[in-house]
């Protein structure tokens, strides 16, 4: 008996080692891709006297729009009237949030399946992983510098379709007043896919038909990389958006940085 309390004591000091050792300030991660529903998941945490004192559960959508807490909370993601849920998502994302409020240690929560479901958590039946994953990502990436931005989400679309047929938006998510995620891409005038998503199945073809270096989508997380590795600086431009400073992207670029000062502004 006393050698299994040693070893459960052992445990613990273990389990808890990761919790309380943070500096203070926000700290942000977000998942490398869209899934399959369209989503991209991030966290946003803020730490005070070494403890998480507020926990962010959010997403953003290839498509655009708003966040999916936004969308969830306006009734707009109907897990309850169509899928038999047993609350909406932004309702059970609270809860998970709540619990690692109390625990203060992504790494205390256990899964009863790889989609990464579990029995910890009161009136939660979405999968939580990404969550507690992404909340020990931003952890251990440290602090977000500060910036000079509102927090939140934001975006803003071209106002006309171009002569391509397409038509550019962005998406940018602030933290701690620095742009910390964006997402770039294009709506076509005769709907369907995304630019990003088209790109991604092969239905828009820039290297096998124009000779491109790469594919747009390609192209395009190089352009959001820069982006946000020089926020605020934009690169010289040629006359129709092209520019020799981002190595790996020859489309036009322009966009992306017209549509952040659109956004942002005043922010």
């Amino acid at each position: 008996m006393k050698k299994f309390i040693a070893i459960l004591a052992a445990l613990t000091v273990a389990a808890s080692a990761f919790a309380g050792s943070w500096a203070d300030g926000q700290y942000f991660a977000q998942e490398d891709e869209f899934a399959g529903n369209g989503w991209k998941y991030n966290v946003t945490l803020t730490v005070e006297n070494g403890r998480i004192t507020e926990a962010k559960w959010n997403g953003t959508n290839v498509a655009g729009g708003p966040d999916k807490k936004t969308v969830s909370k306006a009734g707009n993601y109907p897990m309850v009237e169509r899928g038999g849920a047993q609350s909406d998502w932004h309702v059970q994302a609270e809860k998970a949030e709540a619990y690692l409020l109390r625990t203060q240690d992504p790494t205390r929560i256990s899964y009863k399946d790889d989609e990464g479901h579990t029995d910890a958590i009161s009136g939660v039946s979405i999968h939580v992983i990404e969550f507690f994953s992404l909340a020990e990502k931003a952890l251990e990436s440290g602090p977000v510098a500060r910036g000079r931005y509102q927090d939140g989400y934001y975006q803003a679309e071209e106002s006309q379709f171009a002569g391509s047929g397409w038509k550019y938006f962005a998406q940018y998510t602030v933290v701690n007043g620095t742009v910390v995620q964006v997402n770039w891409n294009g709506i076509n005038k005769d709907g369907g896919d995304t630019k990003k998503v088209a790109s991604k199945a092969g239905n828009y073809p820039m290297v096998e038909r124009g000779g491109g270096q790469s594919d747009w989508h390609v192209q395009a997380a190089i352009v959001e990389d820069y982006f946000l590795a020089n926020p605020g600086r934009a690169p010289r431009f040629t006359d129709d958006g092209h520019t020799d400073a981002i190595a790996g992207a020859s489309v036009s670029v322009e966009s992306i940085f017209k549509l952040a000062d659109e956004a942002l502004r005043r922010r």
